[in-house]
């Protein structure tokens, strides 16, 4: 009975390390042109991110935005919105993997535009995440690649 309830705990445990295959998306990934970091994370049984560093957090420009206080929301569509400060704030959500290297069906917002797009997630390589933002169909998009 004891090496059944053993071989039982070993198959669960297996079971569990399989199934955390998107283990190895979540954390901090810098984005393309590092002007910002990206922590992914989960977010019930999908996979979610925000923004928790930027490379500039206070605006220097006066044309922008009242100079030393952190940047803001400011180009969002919502003008309730528009005052969140860019540090925290979530820029993805509601991928669900498909496959081992692959997530879908999630929505990605680009604070610099204002615009949300639907998205994709290709875990690449260990360091290499291509983050695929598009309108309509994945041909009509663009592709970020984000590192460790």
């Amino acid at each position: 009975m004891k090496i059944l309830t053993l071989c039982a705990s070993i198959l669960l445990s297996a079971a569990t390390v399989l199934a955390a295959g998107s283990g190895d998306i979540l954390g901090i990934w810098k984005t393309e042109l590092d002007e910002a970091q990206v922590e992914v994370y989960r977010c019930g049984e999908k996979i979610c991110g925000k923004i928790v560093r930027l490379k500039n957090p206070l605006y220097t420009d006066s044309s922008d935005g009242q100079v030393g206080t952190p940047i803001i929301d400011r180009k969002n569509p919502d003008p309730a919105l528009r005052k969140r400060p860019l540090i925290g704030l979530q820029i993805m959500h509601g991928f669900s993997q498909q496959g081992d290297n692959l997530w879908v069906n999630g929505t990605c917002y680009d604070p610099k535009s204002g615009k949300s797009y639907r998205g994709k997630i290709h875990l690449a390589a260990p360091g290499r995440l291509e983050l695929r933002g598009f309108i309509g169909i994945p041909l009509f998009g663009r592709t970020a690649v984000w590192t460790r």
